[in-house]
């Protein structure tokens, strides 16, 4: 893959800056694309002299689309929302990147879609997730789809959030206490999509899906947050009926805040028994326990001078 362009869709967020890392380390050339480039400057700095290319794209503007991957010997398309747009970006745009890598000749796509897409999803994220990976595989039949869990690493807004809300909140209320979770560490998931990319004959029309080692309930993740920042938070464990309203009219900060992220914690995200995953990329996931501590202790009564198991 040496000297080869990669374009990276939407290359600037969580799970893109980490994608780009390991192809700076692959000496691979990047372009970064995505609605407003400026906001991925801070990639520049991290490759080598004109290892990085910029390039302004709306995955719902089938041109610019176009113009973005334009040259490009692979593709990764991050592109993803919970908003409003949720079939322009999911469903229509990632068949529009498909289509274009494909008319384009590019030897490999990478498409990032979630765990927990499926058709029958209570949530149109999960759904329109499902429905992308579908118009993906029609247009581009060799791209490798990827499904991540959750994703924790030092600037995520999962673990952050919650460390966040127990450092600083007396009470601490919990939604769907039962719901498991199978967080994957960022940068496992980011050398994951260099491996499909750099062996498309290997991982071309398969879908993997990526979860940690972890398996833990919502309820189990607040106190080993709490544990981890040396915090004695009062969990409330919210009954279903409250925790609906909750969600519905968001009055509590950090919570899911609209109905479709509340569907969403109606289920497991947890890999299905049998899926493929990281063991086909040589892979060992990381687990949380492991580097999370790290960037925690920001969370620490007194930061990084403070100690574990002092009062709150």
């Amino acid at each position: 893959m040496k000297d080869r362009l990669v374009t990276l869709i939407g290359g600037g967020g969580f799970l893109g800056r980490y994608v780009a890392q390991e192809l700076y380390r692959a000496g691979v050339r990047v372009r970064i694309a995505q609605k407003r480039p400026r906001d991925a400057w801070f990639l520049k700095p991290l490759g080598g002299l004109g290892q990085t290319q910029f390039a302004t794209v709306d995955v719902t503007a089938p041109d610019s689309i176009a113009r973005a991957i334009e040259g490009s010997d692979f593709v990764v398309n991050l592109a993803g929302t919970f908003g409003a747009r949720m079939r322009a970006v999911h469903v229509d745009g990632a068949r529009d990147v498909a289509a274009a890598a494909q008319r384009g000749g590019v030897e490999a796509l990478v498409h990032i879609s979630a765990l927990g897409a499926a058709m029958d999803s209570p949530s149109a994220y999960g759904r329109t997730k499902a429905e992308g990976e579908r118009s993906v595989l029609d247009a581009f039949p060799a791209a490798t789809i990827l499904r991540p869990s959750i994703l924790f690493g030092r600037e995520d807004a999962f673990v952050n959030r919650f460390a966040g809300l127990i450092a600083n909140a007396p009470i601490v209320p919990v939604l769907r206490p039962t719901v498991k979770f199978q967080p994957a560490y960022v940068a496992d998931v980011a050398q994951a999509v260099v491996k499909a990319l750099a062996h498309p004959a290997a991982h071309g029309g398969h879908v993997y899906e990526l979860g940690g080692p972890d398996i833990v309930t919502m309820a189990e993740l607040h106190r080993w947050i709490a544990g981890a920042i040396g915090r004695e938070a009062h969990f409330v464990e919210l009954p279903d009926a409250l925790g609906g309203l909750v969600a519905s009219v968001g009055v509590l900060p950090g919570a899911p805040i609209t109905r479709d992220q509340w569907r969403m914690l109606q289920r497991d995200n947890v890999v299905t028994t049998g899926a493929e995953g990281f063991e086909k990329f040589g892979l060992t996931p990381t687990p949380l326990a492991s580097v999370a501590p790290g960037w925690l202790v920001r969370f620490r009564r007194h930061g990084r001078f403070g100690q574990l198991g002092e009062a709150a």
